[in-house]
């Protein structure tokens, strides 16, 4: 494999663009689809009975091929980026749900029971106590669900909106690797930037857990996930 190393400096504009419209893709994603989890698994919680099915159609949004998925998507939203984001978004719901249910889950009752004690309400019970006791676990999930979304977009490259995902296609349709090569590092970076930057804004919001445990590369959800190319496989 030779790659051509004169190509990076004459599309960087081009990467730099592709980078920026991966990003427009993937963040919303995740923002959307913690918006959504965070209800559901609320109910999970406290209403014991939903608690399969909540996580039982997480599970099976998840067993669909991300372009299958994509293509059923598209009479319903066409050929626009809200195809692609409401793709990832069902997607990182596998991840959200669970950790939040089981971070809700995780709570001390002792810290619930206090709460109630003092005369808080249900809500301000959940907002002031239980989330952010939970946080920990919920931001693990944030973070899977980030890399996942990073790595994901990539697919929509095949209705246009892949980002970096089109450096890769761009690549394999000419049989020539440097774009190729390109995609995948940027991708990485991507990810390793977004893992860091969670690890720190998760680092902040939780100041009572700073003198037990320290942000470590070994947290990174990255071993938990496969390759981006391999995720070229669910296509």
């Amino acid at each position: 494999m030779t790659i051509e190393w004169g190509w990076f400096p004459d599309h960087a504009d081009e990467m730099i663009r592709l980078t920026a419209d991966h990003l427009a893709t993937a963040v919303p994603a995740v923002l959307l689809g913690l918006l959504i989890a965070l209800p559901l698994a609320v109910l999970a919680h406290r209403v014991r009975p939903l608690r399969a099915f909540v996580l039982g159609a997480s599970n099976i949004l998840y067993t669909i091929p991300s372009l299958a998925f994509f293509v059923l998507l598209l009479p319903v939203t066409g050929l626009t980026r809200t195809t692609a984001i409401v793709g990832l978004t069902a997607y990182t719901l596998v991840v959200l749900v669970r950790n939040t249910v089981e971070g809700l889950d995780a709570v001390p009752v002792k810290a619930r029971e206090a709460s109630r004690a003092m005369g808080t309400k249900p809500l301000r019970t959940l907002l002031t106590v239980e989330l952010p006791l939970a946080l920990p676990v919920i931001m693990a999930g944030v973070r899977v669900a980030t890399v996942m979304s990073i790595s994901l977009v990539s697919v929509a490259s095949y209705i246009g909106y892949g980002g970096l995902g089109q450096l890769f296609t761009d690549g394999f349709q000419r049989n020539f690797p440097t774009p190729v090569v390109a995609g995948v590092v940027l991708t990485l970076l991507l990810a390793l930037v977004a893992d860091a930057l969670l690890v720190t804004v998760q680092w902040l919001c939780t100041p009572w857990r700073r003198g037990t445990a320290r942000p470590r590369a070994a947290t990174s959800p990255f071993g938990k996930l496969p390759a981006a190319l391999k995720l070229w496989k669910r296509a």
